[in-house]
């Protein structure tokens, strides 16, 4: 999710989860190619971690997936989902629904360069082009050049008159038209996006489809990747308590700092650890109001701790 789930919020969520696959947010071809900073720079333990990419310039999405895969990235996502005006404007994301042939010359261009899998994350459709026809053209044309993976966030996509908040909120969700996809493309592995609030919810959408994916949710209330585990992969969990949690993370803030970096770059994820327990509220406070004062530490971490029942 963009400016959301940085390297920062991925190594939080890894010591939750240790099976969960982790995205990172879209990061486009340009930045990657011409940005100041290392935009693919991660942590080892974030693995399993895929690369969501955004751009719609084969020859720059082939070259970005080749560094994907010579940093050891576990997969490459192509974002063709994410209606915001200034990815429309550098014509990636949703709008490329309506381009099929253009997505899967990408795809195979990035598909010749690597070995890792190439995926697609998607809408049901866009606009007033939301037939289920619409959907079936473009996984037609995509599929056609060796995508095997396919996201499906269960909404259309308004690419004018909605901002990106109200395309996660206002368009209806349709978890059935993803159920049929799966049923007319057996072959292909499914996975589905939008509104899911729990672990049972995702039990249920796995009945029909392949895969589920979290967004908000994980990210307001993280601590329900403590269960994802046992409860999806049937392993077992980290085991982990929520203080355990954030003392884990007392050493990677440590390391953070003593490169130069800020506090609120790391706490900034972690306010919802506590969602539903007491002193939640005292948590989120005494952080929010801390962590981005000069010369913030772990002290700040360690005293808004104190204020949340074990």
């Amino acid at each position: 999710m963009l400016d959301w789930t940085d390297r920062h919020c991925r190594y939080f969520h890894r010591l939750m989860s240790q099976q969960t696959l982790l995205y990172t947010e879209m990061v486009t071809t340009g930045a990657i190619m011409h940005g100041r900073g290392d935009y693919l720079s991660y942590s080892q333990q974030e693995h399993p971690i895929a690369l969501q990419l955004g751009g719609s310039n084969a020859k720059d999405l082939a070259l970005c997936a080749q560094k994907a895969q010579e940093y050891g990235y576990d997969e490459v996502n192509l974002n063709v989902g994410c209606p915001s005006d200034r990815v429309q404007n550098g014509r990636f994301g949703a709008c490329l629904m309506a381009e099929p042939q253009l997505v899967a010359d990408c795809v195979r261009a990035m598909r010749e360069v690597v070995d890792i899998p190439v995926t697609i994350k998607t809408r049901i459709g866009i606009d007033e082009q939301d037939s289920y026809d619409f959907l079936r053209q473009f996984l037609d044309g995509v599929q056609a050049a060796g995508v095997e993976h396919f996201t499906i966030h269960a909404r259309k996509a308004w690419l004018s008159g909605l901002s990106p908040k109200q395309n996660r909120d206002i368009p209806p969700l349709d978890y059935d038209r993803a159920y049929q996809v799966k049923r007319d493309y057996p072959h292909l592995n499914i996975s589905v996006n939008g509104g899911i609030q729990s672990l049972e919810a995702c039990k249920q959408h796995l009945e029909h489809l392949d895969g589920v994916m979290l967004g908000r949710e994980v990210y307001q209330n993280p601590y329900i990747l403590s269960q994802v585990d046992s409860q999806i992969f049937g392993l077992e969990d980290s085991g982990l308590s929520r203080h355990q949690v954030v003392e884990a993370m007392y050493p990677y803030i440590e390391a953070h700092l003593a490169q130069g970096g800020r506090l609120q770059h790391i706490t900034r994820h972690m306010l919802g650890l506590f969602q539903g327990c007491v002193g939640a509220r005292a948590w989120r406070r005494h952080i929010s109001e801390n962590a981005h004062k000069s010369g913030a530490d772990t002290s700040v971490v360690e005293i808004a701790l104190s204020k949340v029942s074990e």
